[in-house]
């Protein structure tokens, strides 16, 4: 080897030799760095978690409501850590359990076997200034699967963020402290001992900010205890973790109290919580002052159905179709009440007559001469309206506005316990003077079900169903959001692809037998309808931190576009009746912004427009009522008490109701024809 090649052999070797000192100079000094931090509280240092396993305990009866495809996954936090409330898991981090008992029956358990290398989001939450690999962070959490694959994606994480209920973290009830993280335990993945986390939550009470005590955790699985103090790190291979019902979303029992202290306990929660207070002007002072010596007096007499009476009366003083009560111990009064039957049923006319729209065969009033189509005028001899406002009617949900009130005074009056005389007034067509008749009631239920607001459901209807009318539009039937969601989903999205792969000029959604259900699902299922997402309102609760109803701007909802393919851009048409309550009428509201849609009907819809709770009150009686006061972009109150108004509507004539077509469909396809 010559001279100058031996140099420039020497020369490299050098520059390899300093290079190599350089970088293991950096690595001993981030070593030092990290060296100088204390060592975790290690318990139970078997190497690492392998395997995780739990139960989860849940007593709100809409845990599992309209759910098919529950999940537990591995969460990340790093929306958490980022504050993000927009963080969307990524799909590869989502490990999921498997759920190993009957999910329907609480508690019900999971297990859930740990990656050897997970695919999460790194985090370096050291605050110490340098730039490190960081950590993953996980907490074990439930979800519900619904839109696409079986991970869970940004309609299904209601726009992101990280859990706040039904995980092994809890979250402050603080409402200053909205999504903080304080309790229960974390698992994290730390890919090398150099890692740095939080021993404790430092001055501010929060977690992963500045002040956080940190400590140098091993390299690979813990859970992290942070209910202890410090923070206890266990290096255990399996792991018992509960994932916790949060305090607000449990269900208030009030079934172990006496019948006083009870209803005491009742009216304080609906004087805080019920969200139409003012909007009814309800006076909850005087109501309690009406009712508590019924309460006292089933109380001392240790009479149950005076108990379940007394909570119905006071109960159906609320004008809102949502507040409710189970009727187990009282039922039989409604079978006795309405035991008797005319043998006709009754409508309103638009001109102001009440004519009979049904005749039993054989039943009394055809044996009296009492023709379809008569006028009924009085019964006993006073105005059958006047009669009619004095009636009780035990579809509670009849309250939701003025006119499913008068639609139920209409079917109730023609109802009384069996046995029971009435004088009829009624004039049939064609005749020049009324007539009257006195008429015995008898057991008979054919006219009660024909003015059913449902008389033409089965039950046996799938969530979503369509037909190609001869018109070549497409006539769609929502029988429900509360069904099973997955499937409804899959029902919806099948039908919008097909409808727009074959061209459908124009689609009519009839609503008017959906009950109602999930708020959230019949926002999204409307969403397809658009290609913005637009704010669509939002939700106020009671806060008893600050004493008041408080409306969260980081709650106002909003849509979530599907994919392009299945949005369908063409003509809507929607029918409506005064059966479609609540979440239904969510989704007719919403599909009347940006003049998307024509509301066809003879009434608006039924006018529940808000969020429901329920708690248990003793002998075991279930009771429901409104706690989210929800209103439009313009913070008014927008469906509750009044409905979604008909854009188009059609007169209640005697053809509309006893003719051979559908009235309110031969509008929607006029609507559609003249587009």
């Amino acid at each position: 080897m010559n001279r100058k090649r031996f140099m420039i052999v020497l020369l490299l070797g050098a520059i390899f030799l300093l290079s190599v000192v350089y970088v293991f100079a950096i690595d001993d000094d981030q070593a030092g760095q990290a060296s100088d931090l204390p060592m975790a509280n290690v318990v139970n240092d078997e190497g690492g978690a392998a395997i995780i396993s739990g139960e989860l305990a849940y007593s709100n009866p809409f845990f599992t409501f309209g759910v098919s495809q529950p999940v537990i996954i591995l969460e990340d936090q790093a929306g958490f850590i980022d504050r993000n409330e927009f963080y969307l898991f990524p799909k590869e981090s989502q490990v999921l359990a498997q759920i190993t008992s009957d999910f329907l029956e609480s508690p019900f358990s999971y297990s859930l076997t740990l990656p050897v290398i997970p695919q999460g989001t790194l985090r370096d939450v050291d605050n110490d200034g340098e730039t490190d690999t960081g950590l993953m962070v996980f907490s074990v959490a439930y979800w519900s699967n619904t839109f696409g694959d079986p991970f869970l994606e940004e309609r299904d994480l209601f726009g992101g963020g990280w859990s706040t209920a039904y995980a092994t973290t809890i979250s402050s009830r603080d409402p200053e402290l909205r999504g903080e993280l304080v309790g229960g335990h974390f698992v994290i993945y730390a890919p090398d001992d150099q890692q740095g986390f939080p021993s404790g939550f430092g001055d501010d009470g929060l977690l992963f900010t500045e002040d956080d005590p940190i400590v140098r955790v091993p390299a690979g699985y813990s859970v992290v205890d942070i209910n202890s103090e410090p923070f206890t790190f266990d290096r255990s291979r399996e792991h018992d973790l509960d994932l916790l019902e949060p305090e607000g979303a449990a269900l208030v029992d009030y079934s172990d109290l006496s019948y006083t202290d009870a209803f005491d306990s009742m009216v304080e929660k609906m004087r805080n919580e019920y969200a139409f207070t003012d909007y009814y002007e309800l006076d909850w002072d005087a109501l309690y002052e009406t009712y508590q010596p019924r309460f006292a007096e089933a109380e001392s007499n240790r009479d149950e159905v005076a108990f379940a009476l007394a909570l119905r009366d006071f109960l159906w003083e609320i004008p809102d179709g949502h507040v409710s009560m189970s009727l187990g111990l009282i039922g039989e009064f409604f079978q006795e009440e309405t035991a008797g039957g005319l043998g006709f049923a009754i409508r309103e006319l638009d001109d102001g007559r009440i004519i009979t729209t049904f005749i039993t065969q054989d039943g009394p009033a055809e044996q009296a001469g009492i023709e379809l189509t008569a006028e009924i005028i009085a019964f006993d001899g006073r105005p059958l309206p006047e009669v009619m406002e004095e009636q009780f009617i035990w579809a509670h949900v009849a309250y939701g506005s003025p006119h499913t009130l008068r639609l139920q005074q209409l079917r109730y009056v023609t109802r009384f316990p069996a046995n029971t005389d009435v004088e009829v007034t009624y004039q049939n067509p064609g005749d020049s003077e009324p007539s009257t008749v006195v008429l015995s009631t008898s057991d008979e239920r054919d006219s009660w079900a024909s003015s059913s607001f449902n008389v033409a459901v089965s039950g046996l209807e799938l969530p979503v169903e369509y037909e190609i009318l001869p018109s070549g539009y497409a006539l769609v039937n929502i029988y429900s959001f509360s069904d099973d969601a997955m499937l409804t989903v899959q029902l919806w999205e099948r039908m919008l692809g097909l409808f727009n792969q074959a061209g459908v000029p124009g689609i009519i959604i009839d609503m008017r037998n959906n009950g109602g259900g999930s708020g959230f699902l019949s926002d999204q299922m409307a969403a397809y309808f658009f290609n913005e997402e637009l704010e669509l309102g939002q939700k106020g609760f009671y806060d008893e931190e600050v004493g008041e109803f408080v409306f969260d701007p980081r709650g106002i909802e909003h849509f979530f576009l599907p994919s392009e393919d299945l949005r369908y851009n063409g003509d809507l048409v929607v029918i409506v009746g005064p059966a479609c309550f609540s979440a239904c009428e969510f989704f007719t509201y919403n599909l009347t912004l940006q003049d998307r849609a024509e509301v066809v009907g003879h009434y608006p819809t039924g006018g529940l427009g808000g969020s429901v709770d329920d708690f248990v009150m003793p002998e075991g009686i279930g009771v429901r009522f409104t706690v989210g006061r929800a209103v439009d972009m313009d913070g008014n109150i927008h469906v509750e008490g009044q409905g979604i108004a008909p854009t188009i509507r059609v007169p209640v004539t005697e053809e509309a109701l006893l003719g051979e077509s559908d009235v309110l469909l031969e509008a929607a396809i006029e609507h559609l024809d003249n587009q």
